[in-house]
């Protein structure tokens, strides 16, 4: 019996996932249940387990590929079964896939010395010119990786010297591909309004709840009562769901993040906080789980701290709407014909045009001003 081990769809927009890890190599036996391969999506590590015992006779995709969903990546067979051909190709693996790990192979070189070399690293040198015999490895067993063959190039003049190389993989790649997704799929539009944290900063205070808290708590009650936001544009259809889920974006060392606060509507204060507080603990500390990251159905992203004002970021897919959040800064404001000094903060709501109008959208925002200025310390 052969196994085909395959990308798993961890979510509803995954298209590809990277191979991160192998914890098994060719030829080795594996058991039912056991770790075989860690793979990454939507800025998650999961772990794919050995579906049946066997022998792990095929490695289809290499540490660091990036592979479409349902693409075969290895094959388990039973130790005292022969693979044909048919059985490993059926269904079958791109030819592209087959000649990516046929070049990823040690071939000798003219000299008959073995160059191992990653395909990609192999294809920078070809393209700079490159005598991979002449470069030193930093992979595994002496491996030549691509960054070897840039360092190499870059110091015998053959390319323009470079300070640091960031890949655009894991979970930086993730983003850019979701966000671009997002500014090309879905007409976004805009409104600004200011809210007076008098209430909030007392609060803050008093409690050491965050804004953030505060605003998660205001946020879940007004989708609510405006469930046109907490939906999602599937097809023709327009789901608006009964669960009020709303994700963070925190920045880490490797990327951005949302981690989501579930069923937020019906929590206190004081349980969100402490759920917040959990989640960007494990985010920084890159422990998030899929169970961490997924079902959202709004975000909040609040760069207040670095002293933004106002900004206008990018809906995070399949959602219909991100709220951007300023600082909260003293200013002087006109009440009763006096002039008076109040901490006030400036909300921007990005929502999908094609699935909110302007006025509900509009309504929502003012709900959420409305909430969040008249929160107290019964709502902790």
């Amino acid at each position: 019996m052969v196994t085909k081990v395959v990308m798993p769809r961890l979510s509803l927009t995954m298209k590809e996932g990277t191979v991160v890890q192998w914890f098994k190599k060719e030829g080795e036996t594996v058991q039912k249940g056991e770790p075989l391969v860690e793979v990454l999506s939507e800025k998650v590590t999961y772990d794919i387990e050995a579906s049946e015992s066997g022998v792990l006779c095929r490695i289809l995709a290499v540490d660091g590929s990036d592979v479409p969903v349902d693409q075969v990546i290895g094959i388990i067979a039973a130790a005292d079964e022969l693979m044909t051909e048919e059985d490993i190709l059926t269904p079958p693996v791109p030819r592209q896939v087959i000649e990516e790990v046929t070049r990823a192979v040690p071939k000798p070189d003219m000299a008959g010395e073995r160059v191992p070399a990653s395909p990609a690293a192999k294809r920078l040198a070809k393209e700079l010119g490159v005598d991979l015999t002449e470069v030193r490895g930093t992979g595994p067993e002496g491996r030549i990786v691509e960054d070897d063959v840039r360092q190499f190039a870059e110091q015998s003049g053959l390319r323009l010297r470079v300070k640091e190389i960031v890949p655009l993989a894991g979970i930086r790649k993730t983003t850019a591909e979701r966000l671009t997704l997002s500014a090309r799929t879905a007409p976004h539009s805009t409104i600004v309004m200011e809210v007076d944290m008098t209430n909030a900063s007392k609060l803050h205070k008093e409690t050491q709840l965050s804004y953030t808290e505060m605003l998660i708590k205001s946020v879940a009650k007004a989708l609510r009562k405006h469930p046109a936001l907490n939906a999602t544009l599937d097809g023709e259809q327009i789901k608006m769901f009964e669960d009020v889920n709303v994700g963070v974006a925190v920045n880490t060392e490797d990327g951005l993040v949302v981690p989501v606060v579930r069923n937020a509507d019906r929590k206190s204060l004081s349980e969100i906080s402490s759920i917040l507080k959990e989640l960007v603990e494990k985010a920084n500390h890159g422990k998030l789980t899929r169970e961490d990251m997924t079902v959202g159905t709004f975000t909040i992203t609040n760069l207040g701290m670095y002293g933004v004002d106002v900004f206008f970021p990018i809906i995070n897919p399949p959602e219909t709407a991100i709220l951007g959040v300023g600082r909260v800064v003293e200013k002087p404001v006109a009440v009763n014909e006096q002039v008076t000094v109040k901490p006030l903060m400036q909300l921007s709501l990005v929502y999908d045009h094609r699935i909110v109008d302007g006025a509900p959208a509009a309504r929502f925002l003012q709900t959420v001003k409305q909430i969040l200025e008249s929160i107290s310390f019964k709502d902790s």
